[in-house]
């Protein structure tokens, strides 16, 4: 694992420029404009002269060709959400404004849909184990688990599975940013997509234009019980949300109920066996609908499994590990570690008592090599990153975005949207303006700005 020092100093050095690679476009997607091709990178960036992947990229130009300001890549989260998609067939994601001065590209990240996508057996995918330990016996039978598939994966996808880490993923957009013809990067990215643009704002401060940080990811936790505690805040904070928008909303299928006894009756009776659904499902789901403010969803839901109706059951979790668990180092050591990190998770919600984000910890157990481990930012760019979050988010919480912000000094403004939600540019007609504005502009808001929910 390299050391904090080691990366630190490689994000000082001067970096070459990758020379630009022609890009021959295609017609793709659902619009007629839409464009697609494929950028040509090394697997290995240390090695630039080995084997090579192609990343799928996709285009949207500009709708005012005469007042075009350049391009505008997004950068897309989940990890490994299909950000040509987002291009070519998702164009209620940008405004009106960006789409007439901008062409919109996005890309595929090494390792997912058409850039190489990692390639597992589905079998042994699917047999993956139940995400919360309860014994050292599940903590050794999980650790046997996840080296058995990753052998497979590795296998399978060949050398790319041991470098799909953000620091590849950083040297892919500057090349992709060199064959667009771009001087600088226009770059707005949402969720996991937010550490993309922090990594290359910190790598490459003298090519940025402007930076959007949507929905903002914090890559500084110390300690496994720091990223998890963090994560487990955000939780509670948007259930807590929940619970006050269906106290005050006659529509809200609890309207009238304590939400918070419902929901405790419904965790406990999973944690004493009810087969229909698990802990887990029930703070998966409960994390989903918040995340994605389908309030009146989860409110019917938690109402009719109350009333006796059959619950809901995740099934197995997409497999995005080397483009998470080589980012995050989040070391558990035995199983009487991992409990005390839950009844530390559980003391910062005592509802939620724990966040869907742990499956993090059981899906990376015994992963060895951290390519872009957590530290503090060093950003320091002319322009400052404009970061946008929502004040309750149970994907990337408020208290992420203004550690993000902290980090960043004069060198990042936070804008607040005073609701609630995952992703406020597109919730948020307000956000949108503040956002479209800085980057056609370059207009830096003032630090405290902040959005009234519904605006």
């Amino acid at each position: 694992m390299k050391t904090l020092l080691t990366v630190l100093m490689a994000a000082a050095l001067p970096v070459p420029a990758p020379q630009p690679a022609a890009l021959d476009w295609f017609t793709c997607g659902t619009a007629m404009d839409a464009q697609c091709t494929h950028l040509t990178v090394p697997v290995d960036w240390g090695d630039p002269g080995g084997a090579k992947i192609q990343l799928a990229v996709g285009r949207r130009p500009a709708l005012d060709p005469d007042h075009k300001i350049g391009t505008l890549i997004f950068g897309p989260g989940g990890p490994w959400d299909p950000g040509v998609d987002r291009a070519v067939n998702g164009y209620h994601r940008f405004s009106d404004t960006l789409l007439d001065r901008f062409d919109i590209v996005s890309f595929d990240p090494r390792g997912s849909h058409g850039s190489h996508a990692v390639s597992c057996d589905p079998a042994q995918v699917a047999a993956a184990p139940y995400p919360v330990l309860s014994s050292q016996a599940d903590f050794d039978a999980t650790l046997a688990y996840n080296r058995e598939l990753w052998a497979g994966c590795e296998q399978l996808t060949g050398d790319l599975w041991n470098h799909a880490d953000m620091g590849s993923n950083v040297r892919d957009l500057d090349a992709l940013r060199a064959a667009l013809g771009e001087r600088k990067l226009t770059f707005q990215g949402s969720s996991y997509g937010t550490l993309l643009g922090e990594a290359y704002a910190e790598r490459y401060p003298g090519r940025v234009r402007a930076i959007v940080l949507e929905s903002v990811d914090d890559h500084s936790s110390r300690s496994t019980a720091e990223f998890l505690t963090a994560q487990t805040w955000a939780a509670e904070d948007a259930f807590d949300a929940f619970v006050a928008w269906c106290d005050r909303t006659p529509a809200c299928a609890l309207h009238g109920r304590d939400v918070v006894a419902v929901w405790n009756r419904l965790y406990d009776s999973a944690v004493a066996g009810r087969p229909d659904f698990t802990p887990f499902d029930l703070v998966a789901i409960t994390y989903k609908r918040t995340k994605d403010v389908d309030y009146d969803k989860l409110a019917g839901y938690l109402a009719a499994v109350d009333g006796g109706a059959t619950g809901v059951r995740i099934g197995s979790l997409p497999v995005v590990l080397p483009a998470f668990c080589a980012d995050w180092s989040l070391p558990v050591r035995d199983y009487r570690e991992y409990a005390g990190l839950l009844r530390q998770a559980a003391r910062v919600a005592p509802h939620i008592h724990f966040p869907a984000q742990v499956f993090a910890l059981t899906a990376c157990l015994g992963w060895e090599h951290v390519a872009y481990p957590q530290h503090d930012l060093d950003v320091r760019t002319k322009t400052p990153l404009l970061l946008l979050n929502s004040r309750h988010d149970s994907a990337t919480g408020w208290n992420w975005a203004r550690t993000v912000e902290r980090q960043l000094g004069r060198h990042g403004v936070l804008v607040t949207y005073e609701g609630d939600g995952h992703g406020s540019y597109t919730i948020s007609k307000c956000m949108a303006r503040i956002a479209d504005a800085y980057l056609i502009d370059l207009a830096v808001p003032q630090r405290g700005t902040s959005c009234a929910a519904g605006t």
